[in-house]
């Protein structure tokens, strides 16, 4: 399973009502709210071995799939 069909898999879980594949303003809509962060976090931190740092919380970071890909894979690599 690739980074995206995992991600995919536990924001579906997170919030079964949010249609993630097309939803590109999440913080900014206020769509996810704080606590849907922390858990979010908690469990990429746990599926991908990843450590997202304060700095790392920036909503461009999580405003979609995608940014949300390219942070997980960019701390894949350090």
């Amino acid at each position: 399973m690739n980074t995206k069909e995992t991600l995919m898999e536990i924001l579906e879980e997170l919030r079964p009502d949010v249609d993630f594949a097309n939803e590109t303003s999440l913080i900014d809509g206020h769509i996810l709210e704080s606590f849907d962060i922390v858990s979010l976090v908690s469990e990429l931190t746990d599926e991908f071995d990843i450590t997202v740092r304060p700095k790392d919380l920036l909503p461009k970071n999580f405003n979609s799939v995608d940014a949300m890909v390219e942070l997980i894979e960019r701390l894949m690599e350090e």
